[in-house]
């Protein structure tokens, strides 16, 4: 039996998500844009600075959470690895505390500030209940990370984008999954006068039907279900212990093994 890891959520190959950082006033523009395209992304923010000027309202976030992740980005933003290690767990736990009396579910992954961090400090943030992080180191691939602590993406928006995305909606057939995950600032597009740029990528990004747009923390509970299968030896038994739907190409078709699910080849 043919069997490869390669499909998300409704049999699609592919996958975008955005993660924007700092949560200024100009997240709102751009969470209107994402919303226009049909596009899904996650917003992480530090607590201390909701409603201080140029910075979005408790209600602005609750507003966005609608259709996007809110994630955290500790307090005060930071350099995490030059902190003592109960700093690092206070600034996430407190972040999380504050951002999740916004929101109607916990707060679970985050953003290095200043893409700063290091293997110390990743045991203390999942104590404080951190299962994802993002980092600023660009890959320009489109991988699933291996470990979502050091989750690396695919580029900064400023980084050749549009032939980024032609590349990743053009090379063919994968026997992989593909994601592209795109960061950035929002301040940045209004600082560098270019809304235009998020605005032509999202237009030619959007609508796509073999295209999974989905939030940070949806393609890391969708990966980690998939990963967490369990197989027969000659793997004609598949059992899906999550409750999320998985997608898998079984002899170059994809195939749906519902949540608490058994497939059985015949």
């Amino acid at each position: 039996m043919k069997l490869q890891f390669n499909l998300f959520p409704g049999g699609m190959s592919k996958a975008l998500t955005m993660s924007y950082d700092d949560g200024q006033k100009h997240d709102i523009r751009l969470a209107g844009i994402f919303d226009q395209y049909g596009i899904r992304g996650t917003f992480h923010l530090n607590s201390a600075m909701l409603n201080a000027p140029g910075f979005l309202t408790t209600d602005d976030v609750r507003a966005i959470a609608r259709n996007h992740e809110i994630s955290a980005h500790s307090v005060t933003h930071p350099h995490l690895d030059r902190l003592p290690l109960p700093m690092v767990v206070e600034e996430l736990l407190e972040d999380r505390r504050r951002l999740e009396q916004l929101v109607d579910y916990p707060i679970r992954g985050m953003s290095y500030p200043y893409g700063s961090y290091s293997a110390a400090i990743i045991p203390p943030l999942q104590a404080a209940g951190i299962e994802y992080s993002r980092t600023v180191v660009s890959t320009r691939q489109f991988d699933v990370p291996l470990d979502f602590m050091e989750w690396h993406p695919t580029c900064h928006h400023k980084d050749e984008l549009e032939g980024i995305w032609e590349r990743f909606t053009t090379e063919g057939p994968s026997q992989k999954f593909r994601l592209c995950y795109v960061w950035g600032h929002s301040f940045e597009f209004e600082r560098q006068n270019n809304w235009e740029l998020i605005e032509a990528f999202c237009r030619k990004a959007g609508g796509h039907s073999d295209v999974w747009y989905a939030t940070n923390v949806e393609i890391m509970d969708y990966i980690q279900a998939v990963r967490s299968l369990k197989f027969s030896v000659d793997r004609k038994i598949i059992r899906n212990l999550s409750s999320v739907d998985v997608w898998l190409s079984i002899n170059d078709e994809p195939v749906c093994i519902k949540g608490g699910g058994t497939y059985i080849s015949k």
